[in-house]
This record gives C-alpha cells, sequence and structure tokens, in this order.
C-alpha cells in the first residue's frame, strides 16, 4: 500500500527499521506479540486511515521513537520479554505521545498500574474494533503537551502542590513529584479553571473532548478517581477534589482536609 515504506512484517505493519514521514496520517505503535492480533490490527487502522509500525520488545520500541514519535501507541501488557508496563514507562521517559493498553487481564488493580504509569486509556481483549476506533479517536483529540512560551505560567499552586501542565505532573513541597496521564492533565486543567463550579459529568466529557458521549460517564469516574489518588498523597487534601452525589464534582483548590 502506498505511504507505507518501511520493513515490512508478514502482517503488513513496520519494525521500525524505515517509517514513514510525518505527515496527515497518524502514525499508531501496535505494541502485541500474537501475530493475529497484530495483522488484525495493522489492517483495521492501515484502512481506517493511519500509519502504522509495530513491534513487541522494548528494542523495536526505541528504534520507532528514534525514527518518528508515533501519534498514538496500542500497548499490550503481556509480552513475552518485557511487560507492558515496562514499555509504558520506558515511552513515558522519552516522549509525550498518547497510550492505550490493550490487555486480557482481569484484574483492575493491573490496570491501575498502567494508567498511573502514564497511559491514557485501555480496552480488554477480547476487543471490539468500533469501540476501540472510537477510544482512539477520542484519545486523540486529547492535546499532547505543548511547550512552554515566555509569557505562559510554568505552574498552578494550591495546598501543598504545584501543577505543571506542560511537564504532565504536580510538585510538593515536601519534594515529591507525581507524574499525570495526558488525561488526568487535561482535567485538572480543567477542574482549575472552573475552581468552585460543580461540572457534572457529561459536562466534563464535552469539555475535554469536545464531543457530548464521546466516552461512558464511568470513564469520568475512574479518571477522578485516579487523580484524587494523587492530590491525596500520603492522606492529605481528600476534599480538594468533592463528588457532590448525583450532579457531579467540584474543584476547590483552597479547601483542606478537616
Amino acid at each position: 500500500m502506498t505511504g507505507h515504506a518501511g520493513t515490512d512484517h508478514p502482517d503488513g505493519g513496520h519494525n521500525g527499521g524505515s517509517l514513514p514521514p510525518g505527515g496527515a496520517r497518524p502514525l499508531v505503535l501496535v505494541v502485541e506479540d500474537d501475530m493475529d492480533i497484530r495483522g488484525l490490527l495493522t489492517r483495521f487502522l492501515i484502512h481506517g486511515g493511519h500509519d502504522v509500525a509495530s513491534a513487541m520488545t522494548a528494542s523495536e520500541v526505541l528504534a520507532i521513537l528514534a525514527a518518528r514519535t508515533p501519534d498514538i501507541v496500542l500497548l499490550d501488557l503481556m509480552l513475552p520479554r518485557e511487560s507492558g508496563h515496562d514499555i509504558c514507562r520506558l515511552i513515558r521517559a522519552r516522549c509525550a505521545t498518547r497510550i492505550i493498553m490493550v490487555t486480557a487481564l482481569a484484574d483492575i488493580r493491573e490496570r491501575i498500574a498502567g494508567l498511573d504509569l502514564g497511559a491514557d486509556d485501555y480496552v480488554s481483549k477480547p476487543f471490539d474494533l468500533g469501540e476501540l476506533a472510537a477510544r482512539i479517536r477520542a484519545v486523540l483529540r486529547r492535546p499532547l503537551a505543548a511547550p512552554v512560551l515566555p509569557d505562559e505560567p510554568r505552574g498552578y499552586s494550591f495546598g501543598s502542590w504545584t501543577f505543571s501542565p506542560h511537564k504532565r505532573a504536580l510538585y510538593s513541597t515536601e519534594g515529591v513529584r507525581m507524574t499525570l496521564t495526558g488525561a488526568e492533565t487535561d482535567l485538572l486543567l480543567l477542574l482549575w479553571n472552573h475552581a468552585g463550579q460543580l461540572l457534572s459529568r457529561q459536562r466534563i466529557i464535552e469539555l475535554l473532548y469536545n464531543a457530548p458521549g464521546a466516552v461512558e460517564e464511568r470513564s469520568i469516574d475512574l479518571l477522578v478517581s485516579r487523580l484524587r489518588r494523587k492530590l491525596a498523597h500520603g492522606g492529605r487534601q481528600l476534599e480538594m477534589l468533592r463528588t457532590v452525589r448525583g450532579d457531579g464534582y467540584v474543584f476547590d483548590p483552597n479547601r483542606m482536609d478537616e
């Protein structure tokens, strides 16, 4: 297929030896050791208008990252050599690309661990291709961290935290650095800009994704839970992000635990 120059895998993807240059087509990196699933994803993504690279080891991922930063990574958690968590950490140390975990693991703790390492979303195996496409579209709508411009604030201070959206991190006065995922960064910035206001789940979805119904309300609950856990590091400041039962959430940066 034209526009896909590279060293082809049998499934039609690329192993990172030579990748198509950046252009209008988003590049999806598929990190998956199952040949059948990798082939299915590659064909589906190419048909959907994406460039595709594939890998199943950390060294292959590094080669691809050195050649071109993917727009999004589909990352299997169960790989034969390094774990998906290890590769997620490796990717996050090098770039701010979006990451969707693809996992057969039923244990919610494993999924949370991946999200805490910097993944933006996850889908469960066996997955529906239509759902996967919707999640890819939703995650791609989130802006990547932008460079800091000279006249832009470098951080927002509240409680014992300084929030740096451009570094996707929280810094405490005790020297703790709490890394945020892209989705957590977007949510915290949204809450900061609407501090003191009651935001329903649907309103958060509209503001975050620019599209009503882009994700399920349950996804917002999980995202809020992850952010609240990071804000409450050490057991403090749980009340800064309050749940109003049945209505939504309120962020009050000046409120502390009593």
